[in-house]
């Protein structure tokens, strides 16, 4: 039988917790998803992290950062992922435990002050190499009545859950407004549910690992080869476009045919970018805890690949059953994905055409501060790692923005190519233009 990359990689956790000249309690091993991202940081020339931000719009004037630097060193306290540094040691990709790893910040300040939304969009992608995880950067323009305040975390520390445990937690630490560190049992008690639900995770990645799993994705994604163009030069920073639309919310039963339905809709945005005739490797978060896992901060999520082939769509029905059949093998770890689609005869290296996000906004509060609700926002500019992104967020409505690799697609394309997304999208929600 094929080995686990999973297993394997538990195997070096483990020797090196036995003989590390660092304690064991202060080593805590990485999901799937957590290693991915840094390994990429590491093959990055600058070590630059993959960021998370959100971006809350408050009354000037509002934001006390000496009392929010004092919220977020409370919450950080509280929470091994923003409790010290993911790093390598040995070889190893670990999370070594330290002391509160967060930034609190304003930005573009001075004579020749930049727009908030310029200002928090240099500074997230001059993110530091071994900088904090969790970062708090509050930005105004010279005349406004507004500021923005930018809530980024590192990727490894953050999923959707834990978008929500963020918010919840950095207002109810402004609320209460103290500086005192968590105690002692209090933060061993962290650590112990903290390194539960990865090691419940990476348990989960092992199982899934299998000969079924990998004839299921050899299957799938058999067909799919390099897109013509390759990847970005790692380091790169590109210039990044977006588009906006906001539709009505999707209620009642029609809710659970969501996600399929944007799934057709970005492979036809994608398919109008790309304008080939080969299979399109399109990529999507998804997972949660471990079952009986406490709600702690990380990233418990893994991609699955999506693929979208040439010619008419199928149907949404066809579509559905090969996404129920793709959730039945969703913990099997990306690069065993991978691994399983080259042994089938995929020229394909792990590159995605498009990447989809979805978020449900009744799974995360407001951030709140002091009383008032931040106004969420959503900024342009963020690096990508596939030529198109897709991010959707379900709430009061359905907000669905696409981004593009500006170098590769030029707007007038793009902004084609989310037409046709948003076409495909309506058609299969009944929603009219």
């Amino acid at each position: 039988m094929q080995s686990s990359i999973t297993a394997a990689y538990l195997a070096r956790y483990r020797s090196l917790a036995s003989v590390s000249e660092v304690a064991s309690a202060e080593l805590l091993p990485l999901t799937g998803a957590q290693r991915r991202f840094l390994i990429t940081r590491r093959r990055d020339p600058r070590g630059r992290a993959d960021v998370v931000p959100l971006y809350f719009a408050f009354p000037r004037g509002t934001v006390d950062l000496a009392r929010l630097r004092r919220a977020a060193v409370r919450l950080a306290d509280r929470h091994p992922a923003l409790r010290g540094e993911f790093t390598v040691q040995r070889g190893t990709p670990v999370l070594r435990l330290g002391e509160p790893s967060v930034e609190v910040a304003r930005v573009g300040a001075g004579a020749e002050q930049a727009p908030a939304r310029v200002a928090l969009r240099r500074a997230l992608l001059d993110w530091p190499a071994g900088g904090p995880v969790l970062r708090l950067l509050l930005a105004a323009a010279p005349d406004g009545e507004e500021e923005l305040l930018a809530v980024a975390l590192d990727h490894a520390a953050c999923d959707e859950q834990s978008l929500g445990l963020v918010t919840a937690g950095l207002g109810a630490a402004y609320a209460a407004d103290g500086d005192e560190a968590a105690p002692a049992a209090v933060r061993d008690e962290a650590v112990d549910a903290y390194r539960s639900a990865v090691e419940g995770q990476l348990a989960a990645e092992a199982d899934a690992a299998s000969e079924a799993a990998r004839a299921h994705w050899a299957a799938r994604l058999g067909a799919l080869g390099e897109p013509s163009g390759g990847a970005a030069p790692a380091g790169a920073v590109r210039s990044t476009g977006m588009v906006v639309e906001r539709l009505p919310a999707v209620t009642g039963a029609a809710r659970g045919g969501v996600f399929p339905a944007l799934l057709d809709a970005v492979a036809a945005a994608a398919r109008h970018l790309d304008g080939g005739d080969r299979v399109l490797a399109l990529g999507y978060p998804w997972g949660g805890r471990p079952a009986g896992a406490a709600p702690v901060l990380g990233c418990f999520l893994n991609t699955l690949v999506h693929p979208a082939p040439p010619g008419p769509p199928r149907g949404l029905d066809a579509l559905g059953a090969d996404w129920w059949d793709d959730l039945d093998h969703a913990d099997t770890p990306f690069d065993e994905v991978v691994r399983a689609a080259r042994s089938a005869g995929a020229g394909w290296s792990g590159t995605l055409d498009g990447l989809l996000t979805f978020e449900d906004l009744h799974r995360r509060p407001p951030l709140v501060l002091d009383g008032t609700a931040g106004r969420e926002v959503h900024l342009a500019g963020r690096p990508l790692a596939a030529p198109l992104a897709v991010s959707a967020s379900h709430g009061e409505d359905l907000l669905v923005r696409l981004a593009w690799d500006g170098e590769r697609h030029p707007r007038p394309l793009a902004e084609a190519a989310f037409a046709e997304l948003l076409s495909t999208l309506r058609r299969h929600l009944g929603t009219p233009a």
